[in-house]
């Protein structure tokens, strides 16, 4: 496994970004956000700064974590939106000689209505082709998306999109009602998403939560600590010999998609710094048995 991570979950500001990777001594990070935009959307003049302040640092990116599709993003969205995304992230990453993007389904419409599944499957075909054409490769990822709905939507999309791989992310199953099953709907079980999918991973997210059962929110813990089934996750991909990235994304210092909530801002780089430790030790403990 090669270890990396959403630095920006520490701090925008790539210098911090760098120095954390650098004294985590892992040799990869996860691109996401740079000061206050999208990799794919800061300006080329900021983005030559990254190009080369990465450089210099020899730190690598082994993912663009980007908005297309994402849970912002309605299907009944201009299509020019998503295009635009794709012909800005495509010379970036080439320029980062980064292979993968992470790529989502279109926000959920409310349960009960319609889903527009047929134009999602057409966009995600139009979104993996444009990657690969350019010999690149978008990862799907179990999200707030059609494809997060349940482990089966997203085995649908692997039928629908030919050549369509996964990132899959260990946490996201556990604020997500199971809509593949009868109501009332039970919450979804990390480790049953994972074995169903497992032969399409070519990436892994890592975060671990438990639920507020009261406002039925997440309450983000370090590795192992919450109901993600995150060592069982691990040792499988272990004694599978999974040799792909494993980035963490702990949310606990910092939400991407809450940004508006009061975050533990001076404590964000330390929390992210402990995630990975705390991760790294987990993963040894499991190699070890």
């Amino acid at each position: 496994m090669k270890l990396t991570g959403f630095t920006d979950e520490a701090s925008n500001d790539i210098d911090t970004q760098i120095t954390l990777t650098k004294a985590l001594g892992w040799e990869y990070l996860s691109a996401r956000t740079v000061g206050d935009l999208n990799i794919h959307d800061i300006s080329d003049d900021a983005f030559k700064r990254v190009v080369e302040k990465l450089q210099q640092a020899e730190v690598k990116v082994a993912e663009f974590g980007s908005l297309i599709g994402n849970w912002s993003k309605s299907i009944k969205s201009e299509w020019s939106v998503t295009e635009n995304e794709i012909e800005r992230a495509i010379s970036r990453m080439k320029r980062l000689d980064v292979k993968f993007i992470r790529i989502m389904s279109y926000a959920q419409e409310p349960w009960g209505m319609d889903q527009h599944e047929e134009e999602r499957f057409s966009r995600l075909r139009k979104i993996t082709k444009l990657f690969s054409d350019e010999g690149l490769e978008a990862l799907h990822e179990n999200c707030m998306n059609w494809g997060g709905f349940s482990a089966d939507h997203t085995l649908r999309l692997l039928e629908e999109v030919p050549g369509l791989r996964l990132v899959f992310d260990t946490g996201n199953p556990l604020f997500q009602k199971d809509r593949s099953k009868e109501a009332p709907y039970p919450w979804q079980d990390s480790l049953e998403f994972y074995h169903k999918i497992k032969h399409a991973i070519a990436h892994i997210h890592v975060k671990d939560a438990i639920m507020d059962e009261n406002d039925e929110q997440p309450i983000y813990t370090f590795a192992g600590e919450g109901n993600g089934n995150l060592k069982a996750i691990m040792k499988d991909l272990h004694e599978s010999n999974y040799d792909g990235f494993v980035a963490i994304e702990p949310h606990m210092g910092k939400v991407f998609h809450e940004a508006n909530k009061d975050e533990k801002v001076e404590q964000q780089y330390e929390i992210y710094f402990q995630f990975a430790k705390k991760f790294e030790n987990l993963l040894s403990s499991i190699k070890e048995s």
